[in-house]
């Protein structure tokens, strides 16, 4: 077993749609970046790449990149799955953490965990969202931002040793 660490922010822009987690959030900004932005995604993304020691989300997909532009984070997620099990390499479970004034996630935490899990082939249980506030401090704080920690456990016999 290995365990992999992940953490992403972006800022709050208008005229973006708010995705998490691969979901669809209704509120009047959305995060600012090169690909669709989900923090949430991004943060397991690199937590998956940290536990497998396959390097990090910005060396597999490059910003600036133009077949990256706008892309879904759910299809960098996939991906990665595939190169996890092409390593011999298989998700056990994720704990993740949006932080975030608002909007309210509360509504849409359960969306998110089966949107993730059907993207890692893996059950919903094994797959946990939440939500928290940095209580005013910082960026996140006064509702410029978002940011998500991930933490991945994966499990299997690595058959590349780099």
């Amino acid at each position: 077993m290995r365990v992999g660490i992940g953490y992403d922010a972006h800022p709050l822009v208008s005229g973006r749609r708010l995705i998490l987690g691969g979901i669809e959030i209704p509120f009047d900004k959305g995060l600012s970046g090169w690909s669709d932005a989900d923090v949430l995604t991004h943060a397991i993304i690199d937590a998956l790449l940290g536990a497998a020691a396959l390097g990090d989300i910005g060396g597999h997909f490059p910003p600036g990149e133009p077949h990256y532009r706008d892309i879904s984070s759910l299809v960098m997620l996939e991906k990665v799955r595939g190169e996890l099990e092409e390593h011999g390499w298989q998700v056990a479970n994720i704990d993740a953490t949006i932080v975030a004034v608002q909007p309210m996630l509360q509504d849409f935490i359960n969306q998110m965990r089966r949107r993730l899990s059907d993207t890692l082939g893996i059950a919903p249980s094994q797959v946990s969202v939440k939500a928290s506030t940095s209580n005013g401090l910082g960026f996140i704080g006064r509702g410029e931002g978002i940011a998500a920690l991930a933490v991945a456990v994966i499990e299997g016999v690595s058959v590349w040793e780099g």
